[in-house]
Formats: structure tokens, C-alpha cells, sequence
């Protein structure tokens, strides 16, 4: 089993229920369906948060106030003085919130003198971020993932073009882009863990240590939510910096390593950043070996952001051009998703499928930063390999043809068939973009120049850990210590292992 608690995950528990959610427009409506019905807490831990997030948003992206996040939330704990609602959200430095329309600011104003407690957490290095994003109602029910509280974040699946419901009120294009995420939902013991998870954060941001609960009621597991597995194997897996005297943990660079070692078939990845050289490693080697696994990304064809194209995007050129160079025998597969008409669509969801074996989602990006400066939580599903496994095997791999089908607007039918006919997940996405769904378009390397040379090389904005944050110089020697350090993590935990050395190619 990959999920070793200490290694590769915090906790490994059973939920007795599991879900997929794909897209922020089935997040919002789940998630507004559990805290409707939650009976003593809910709290949330997020990157971002507007509170003026429509959670099911009409034509104009016009609701009623009582839909937006904040007057939600407000509603609820002014009505029912019993429930304990807090958000605990990440303290971004000025220039960066003033990227953000400056809505943490906006949200404290929000929650100021009403019963939702509200905090701007910065207990964590300079430069460094919380990046988690969890809602726990009663400790018995939890959604992790890479959504966040943002009238941005909202699509469907069908990631329609000019969709009225993404219509900005503010300045600038007249709808925002179509965008990629994707959410779990459990209960159980990975919901508790993911409780104490929140009570921790908070006690580190406030020094207000929470009371456990003494009775837990039923999970307000919406209706409308067909669970994808049941009596599921769930690990957590978190990122912390050292700092101060909190220890470092690296439990999600662990499980991505020890997943890409252990791959027999298919390694398939969907992330907004794919910068780290540690796991370009890790993948160039397996690429290089006869009979290794295929490895299928998905990735948005250039970030939005000015600062994000010069810093990761740049990066991760060389992180394709060293797959690509490793790729001897034609496993590797990189695509950016479009619209019908041809339109960028925002890849922001951070998750990996492993075979048919490991399903992981989480807020944690393939860059430096996620796995050792950031704060991070990804929640994965791990089905055994023995007959009991097989129903949640075949889940796993269905949850990844509807991922791909979504992507080139056919059936699932089509992609499992196109898949059977071709013998690889790769090689029939070519085969079906060929027969005219050509939504996925191939993601290349592109050329840099001497100044994104120098960024690339020594991945300004992009620190391994605290202690090179501003000393970039020294982030190469970093790189090499990180992975000797975690393959000797995985080796003691008798998972299997991943490269020691980063080849000069790599660095």
C-alpha cells in the first residue's frame, strides 16, 4: 500500500462514504446542501475568500445576497446561535491581495461584529502561503481539494464559451475564463482528521485551542451526491514549512514519488504548475525504462497572470522539454484544454491517478513551493490490488474516462472504447483528437530566453524551503539534499523508490 502514515500520508482512515465532484458549480451546491444541515460547526480553511461568491450564480452572475458565500455563512450562525462557524484564510501581503481585488481584507470587513469568526492567518514564513482548502461541517463530513471561495472559480463541466453565469461585474474581458477544478467529499474518520486539522491551524494562528466535539451527529451527506466508494482507504497528506518551532513535513512530495515508482501503466496528472525538478526526475525515469508506466498531463496552455508566465510557465518548459527528452519509447503525453471555441480553459484542479489503485486531489501543485515552503492537505483513495479492490479499481478508472471525455466533449463510452482499441490512455487521446475531438490540444516546450533562463535555473518564485526563500542560489544544492532526503523516507518505509539524483539534465 502507498499510503503510510508517517511517509507518505498524516492519517490513513475509512470513510464510509467517498465522492468525486468535478467542477466548482457541483462543489458550491454540495457544499451549501451540508452546511445547511450542519448541527454544530462548520469551518473552513482556504487560500482565498470573497465573500460575495455567488454559490449557485444566474445570468449576469446575479443571485440574491442570501446565495452569496458571506451572507450565507452570516445567515446561518445569526439564526442558529448553536452552530460555530469560522473561516480561517490565508494573510496574503498587500501587493498580492490588491491582485485579488483585496477580498481577504474585504471578508474580515464582511464578518466584522456578527458570529461567523473570521481570521487572516500569517503564521508561516516570509513569502510563504496557506494554500489549503477544506470545509468541515461537524468534524463528520469534509470537502478537500484545490477550490477556492471566488466568483472566478465557478464553471461547469461543460466549460461553456461567454457562459452568462461567469459574467465580471469588475473590469476588464466580460466573462472569466472557463476553469478546471476538482473536489472530494468524505465522511468518517478522514472528515474527524481533517477536523483536527483545522483545529491546529487555528490554535497556531490564534493560540485558541478548540474543544474537540463529544457527540457527533449523522454526515449531512447531500442527497443529490451519488458516492463514488464506499468503505474507502483515505490518506491525508500535508506540506508544512519549518518555522519557528513547527517541523517541517513533506508527506505530499512523499506519496507523489513513491505513486510515480510504484506505477505500472498509467501515471495521470492534472496540475496548474509542473515546475519541480524533483518530479521531473522522478518521471523522466520511469519514461526511460522499457516497460515502464504512460505518462499522461494535462496543464493550461499558458497562466493568466503575467508574474505566473514568466516564473512557472517558463519552468515549466524545462520540465516538458526533460520528459519529452527522456521519453524513448513514446509514453509521454502532454495536452492544454480548450473550449468549443477554441479558448484557453484555466487548469487550476491539482490531481494525480495512479493506475487504477491511487485517486489524489488536493490543493497541491507539482512546483517547489507545494512541497516544503506552502502549506498543503491532499486527500487520496487507495483501492487494494486483491480481488476486494476490484470495485473501486473500476471506479477509479471510470472517474478517469470522464475526466477525458469531459475534456474532448464526447461520451464515455467513446473514450473507454478508444482506450480498449489502443492499448493506452495516450495513444487514444490522439486517436479520437484525429476523429475531430480535438479539445485537448498537445502542451510543448517552448524556447526561452537568457532572462527566463536565469528564472528557470534558479526558480525565482519557487523556493524549496524557508531557508533558500530569498537566497536563490542555493536552491540547486536544495533540490539535491530534498530528494536524497525523501527517497531515503520512502526506502525506510519499505514503499518502492524513486531516483536519489537529480541528473545534470534535470538541474
Amino acid at each position: 500500500m502507498l499510503l503510510k502514515e508517517g511517509t507518505t500520508c498524516w492519517r490513513v482512515g475509512t470513510a464510509p462514504r467517498a465522492a468525486f465532484l468535478l467542477e466548482m458549480a457541483d462543489y458550491f451546491l454540495a457544499a451549501r446542501d451540508a452546511m445547511s444541515r450542519a448541527k454544530h460547526s462548520i469551518h473552513l480553511l482556504n487560500w482565498a475568500f470573497d465573500p460575495d461568491t455567488l454559490l449557485d450564480p444566474g445570468p449576469g452572475y446575479a443571485g440574491p445576497d442570501s446565495d452569496r458565500f458571506g451572507s450565507f455563512l452570516k445567515d446561518l450562525a445569526g439564526r442558529r446561535p448553536e452552530l460555530d462557524v469560522r473561516v480561517l484564510c490565508w494573510k496574503s501581503p498587500l501587493p498580492i491581495a490588491a491582485t485579488q481585488d483585496f477580498f481577504p481584507y474585504k471578508a474580515r470587513k464582511c464578518f466584522a461584529d456578527t458570529p461567523v469568526k473570521f481570521v487572516l492567518d500569517g503564521a508561516l514564513p516570509t513569502g510563504a502561503s496557506h494554500h489549503q482548502k477544506i470545509i468541515i461541517v461537524d468534524d463528520v463530513l469534509a470537502f478537500c481539494g484545490g477550490g477556492d471561495i471566488g466568483p472566478d472559480r465557478w464553471d461547469t463541466r461543460e466549460h461553456l464559451d461567454d457562459d452568462p453565469r461567469r459574467e465580471k461585474s469588475r473590469r476588464g474581458p466580460k466573462y472569466f475564463d472557463s476553469r478546471h477544478e476538482v473536489m472530494t467529499l468524505v465522511d468518517g474518520e478522514p472528515a474527524r482528521a481533517l477536523g483536527q486539522l483545522f483545529r491546529d491551524r487555528w490554535r497556531r494562528a490564534t493560540r485558541e485551542t478548540l474543544p474537540e466535539p463529544e457527540a457527533l451527529s449523522p454526515p449531512p451527506w447531500p442527497a443529490f451526491v451519488k458516492p463514488d466508494f464506499r468503505q474507502a482507504s483515505v490518506g491525508l497528506s500535508r506540506s508544512v514549512a519549518a518555522w519557528r518551532k513547527i517541523e517541517e513535513v513533506r508527506e505530499s512530495e512523499a506519496l507523489y514519488l513513491a505513486s510515480f515508482a510504484a506505477a505500472k501503466r498509467c501515471i495521470y496528472l492534472e496540475n496548474q504548475y509542473f515546475t519541480s525538478p524533483i518530479m521531473a526526475e522522478a518521471l523522466a525515469a520511469r519514461l526511460g525504462e522499457p516497460r515502464g508506466p504512460e505518462v499522461v498531463i494535462v496543464s493550461t496552455e499558458h497562466s493568466p497572470s503575467y508574474f505566473d508566465q514568466m516564473t512557472m510557465d517558463r519552468t515549466r518548459s524545462v520540465f516538458l522539454k526533460r520528459l519529452q527528452d527522456a521519453d524513448k519509447y513514446g509514453r509521454f503525453h502532454a495536452y492544454s484544454p480548450t473550449t468549443s471555441l477554441g479558448r484557453t480553459i484555466i487548469v487550476h484542479a491539482k490531481m494525480a491517478i495512479i493506475d487504477d489503485v491511487l485517486l489524489r486531489v488536493g490543493s497541491s501543485n507539482l512546483n517547489n513551493r507545494s512541497f516544503g515552503f506552502d502549506t498543503e492537505c491532499d486527500l487520496s483513495i487507495e483501492a487494494s490490488r486483491g480481488a476486494g479492490g476490484a470495485p473501486q479499481r473500476a471506479r477509479i478508472i471510470d472517474i478517469r474516462t470522464g475526466i477525458i471525455a469531459h475534456w474532448l466533449g464526447c461520451d464515455d463510452a467513446v473514450v473507454k472504447a478508444a482506450i480498449v482499441k489502443a492499448g493506452k490512455v495516450g495513444r487514444a487521446i490522439d486517436a479520437l483528437r484525429q476523429a475531430g475531438y480535438c479539445r485537448l490540444r498537445p502542451l510543448k516546450p517552448t524556447p526561452i530566453g537568457p532572462v527566463a533562463t536565469f528564472i528557470a535555473t534558479f526558480h525565482i518564485g519557487d523556493p524549496i524551503t524557508a531557508r533558500d526563500a530569498w537566497i536563490p542560489w542555493t536552491r540547486r544544492a536544495r533540490l539535491k539534499e530534498a530528494l536524497a532526503a525523501a527517497a531515503r523516507r520512502v526506502q525506510r518505509a519499505g514503499l518502492p523508490i524513486p531516483p536519489r539524483r537529480l541528473s545534470k539534465k534535470t538541474i
